[in-house]
């Protein structure tokens, strides 16, 4: 009794395209008849489908098990088949043929069924699609609770599919939870969103969650030369890369392109008709503009870009392509079996190879940063093109420029800083070139060599004297400890692990008189109010006897952070004075020196001001510019 209705559904679903339906538009209407590629070339069943083996594989296991869930949740940038997954899960929930042979879902459909026409087209009463943007209040999810408790009218099972769901209002998820933990049996949901993280977590959970990834380029440029040799139309396999590039991994963009790219070109698609529609540069060109700033070619570069830029392309394009080349220079450096990627075109592959072995990864790394600020500046700057040239003097000056390490190296060796040659890939040079011949002997110095294994960027080290370390106090029996010097209370305090009051010991006591059991001191304004009071007792503690701690009203001796403050002071003057340290802040102006670290070599003229041993030396010496030491 049922079969009449559903030779019914069949009947209406034959009508695929208006005109099939008798509106009498004629033969001489083309444009009314013609369907975008992205809506010809939709997917129709599992098999059509691209770029979502995973998903795919679940889904069909699930159907060959019959573990089907009540709600599926499929996430992923726009144009990767969100919605196109949903028809065809929801085709393989209601496959059935005239023949009665299919007696429940499946993932084989080898032919069009009784509902599979209507389902794909959107017009099946049974599959409601409902585009949550527009539909997004309670009202219409009290529809859904209403409608879902009655049977499907044709199909085996009643599929609600929500596009956008994250767009639904707090109040419309609310409505929807019980409904979508406990459907009917003849009832499934399919769910379609963006923007998973807007998804309330009580939804998530309810659902199959399927996160779509985008197709990568080289699957995306096949699909896109099968339909392109369906259509009858020639294309350049470089014409399709540069699409697929464009459409950033979703397939509807890359259709939606490779249309636009055909009505565009008006016969073979070549990858030059591709690059004037999309408003991109000659790839090869870029190249070339990043060759000249990786030699420090300021001019060949600027005359590139104006001519980029003469001939349409936009110059924050350019710079995101040179970015974009950036990046592929350097993963070819790191894994090199990038460049075999079918995506890229053949000269891109081969030049990245050969400079890829050429640049040095400190290179790479420092004009990606460069771009990457120098990206964000001309998008807000009122002249794109002068703010543009501007940054691509700035790369090509830096490229040329010696490192910081390749100096102090050529000082060492007694020589010149290092040239760098000029058009000839100087900038690319991953190492030193030749230094100047060694100038005449000169008088011993302290030796500068770039700090080994963990110093960090931007450390220059002063080898001299070792720092003497603080001792033990020096007398000691089984219950008590002597005290004979304030250096041996500092050491006591650092000993006992108490840092607080080895920093109130150095920075806010001027000792005046120091006896065994006595203590006699003078405190700086800014001293705490219980120090004196905190000092016996630990004194008390620490020595296993009791000490007498007194303010006097002599003004004591300096405190020991203001006697290192001035033998710091002295040692940086001396330093200053050294021929190596001035050879290196001329070369490098701006450069600081931000502490002095002692080395064995150093002469004792130079630390003769450290021989106490209350004082440590200060920690390191920099300089405060902004280059980073390649190790």
């Amino acid at each position: 009794m049922n079969d009449a209705p559903k030779r019914d559904a069949s009947a209406n679903s034959g009508a695929t395209e208006p005109e099939q339906a008798g509106l009498g538009l004629g033969v001489n209407a083309p444009a009314a008849s013609y369907r975008v590629l992205a809506r010809k070339y939709r997917p129709s069943n599992f098999d059509d489908l691209i770029g979502q083996e995973a998903m795919v594989r679940t889904v069909s296991n699930a159907f060959e098990t019959g573990r089907i869930p009540q709600a599926w949740i499929l996430t992923g940038v726009r144009g990767v088949g969100k919605t196109t997954t949903a028809r065809i899960i929801a085709r393989a929930l209601n496959y059935e043929l005239a023949d009665g042979s299919v007696k429940g879902p499946t993932i084989a459909m080898p032919a069009l069924g009784l509902h599979c026409q209507a389902i794909m087209e959107s017009r099946h009463i049974d599959v409601i699609e409902m585009d949550a943007a527009s539909h997004n209040g309670v009202d219409d999810v009290r529809q859904i609770n209403d409608a879902i408790r009655y049977a499907p009218v044709s199909a085996r099972t009643k599929v609600y599919i929500l596009d956008e769901v994250h767009m639904l209002s707090t109040a419309a998820f609310n409505a929807l939870l019980k409904t979508l933990e406990e459907p009917p049996p003849h009832a499934k949901f399919i769910f379609a969103t963006t923007e998973i993280r807007d998804v309330p977590v009580t939804v998530l959970s309810r659902c199959q969650r399927f996160d779509l990834r985008r197709v990568d380029a080289a699957v995306l440029v096949k699909h896109l030369a099968g339909i392109a040799e369906k259509e009858n139309i020639g294309a350049e396999t470089e014409a399709l890369a540069l699409i697929a590039r464009a459409a950033e991994g979703s397939v509807r963009d890359a259709l939606s392109l490779l249309d636009q790219a055909i009505a565009h070109a008006a016969g073979k698609l070549r990858a030059a008709d591709v690059r004037g529609m999309l408003g991109l540069a000659d790839r090869t060109r870029v190249i070339d503009l990043f060759e000249s700033l990786m030699k420090g070619d300021v001019a060949a570069a600027l005359k590139e870009l104006r001519e980029q830029y003469d001939i349409g392309a936009d110059p924050l394009v350019v710079l995101a392509d040179i970015a974009e080349f950036t990046h592929f220079v350097t993963r070819i450096k790191i894994v090199p079996a990038v460049a075999d990627d079918i995506s890229l075109g053949e000269s891109e592959r081969t030049r990245g190879r050969a400079l890829a072995a050429t640049l040095s990864m400190r290179i790479l790394s420092r004009t990606w940063q460069m771009l990457l600020k120098g990206i964000a500046e001309v998008q807000g700057a009122g002249r794109p093109l002068a703010a543009a040239e501007m940054l691509l003097v700035r790369i090509a000056y830096v490229a040329d420029l010696p490192t910081p390490d390749e100096v102090i190296r050529s000082l060492d060796d007694g020589g010149a800083a290092p040239a760098r040659p000029q058009g000839n890939g100087g900038g690319a040079s991953a190492g030193p070139v030749s230094a100047a011949p060694a100038a005449a002997p000169r008088q011993e110095a302290p030796r500068y060599d770039a700090p080994r294994g963990g110093g960090g960027p931007r450390a220059m080290a002063v080898q001299s004297a070792p720092a003497p370390q603080h001792k033990a106090p020096v007398a000691q029996s089984a219950q008590t400890l002597a005290i004979k010097s304030f250096a041996d209370l500092v050491a006591l305090a650092s000993d006992k692990r108490d840092i607080q009051m080895k920093i109130a010991l150095e920075r806010d006591v001027r000792l005046v008189r120091l006896e065994d059991g006595q203590l006699e001191i003078a405190l700086e304004p800014h001293a705490a109010k219980t120090l004196v009071n905190d000092l016996s007792r630990k004194l008390q503690a620490w020595t296993g006897r009791s000490w007498m701690v007194v303010i006097s009203r002599e003004a004591g001796q300096a405190t020991l952070k203001a006697v290192a403050d001035v033998r710091k002071a002295e040692l940086e003057i001396g330093v200053r004075a050294d021929p190596l340290v001035k050879a290196v802040m001329e070369r490098f102006p701006g450069a600081e020196i931000v502490g002095v670290r002692g080395g064995k070599d150093a002469p004792p003229e130079l630390l003769e001001t450290v021989d106490e041993p209350e004082i440590p030396l200060p920690d390191d010496i920099g300089f405060g510019d902004n280059w980073e030491r390649d190790e």
